[in-house]
């Protein structure tokens, strides 16, 4: 799935599709919010390096949140 996300837009919709999963709206809106914040505060990086360390920190916390609310059910 990693290898699938290269840039930032990418991972911004990937993460959005990610909170359709999420069992609650109020929970839905919550990660929605979180995402627009952090993808906006990180709009300025210009690094590759950097981008790609980001874009990896996100899908492993994405994952991690889908599980653990997966377990809940």
């Amino acid at each position: 799935m990693s290898d699938l996300i290269r840039t930032p837009v990418q991972l911004y919709r990937f993460l959005l599709r990610c909170c359709k999963l999420l069992p609650s709206a109020a929970m839905q809106k919550h990660y929605q919010h979180a995402i627009r914040q952090s993808y906006n505060s990180h709009a300025d990086e210009d690094d590759p390096e950097r981008i790609q360390m980001i874009i990896q920190r996100a899908i492993s916390d994405a994952e991690w949140i889908l599980t653990k609310y997966a377990k809940k059910k």
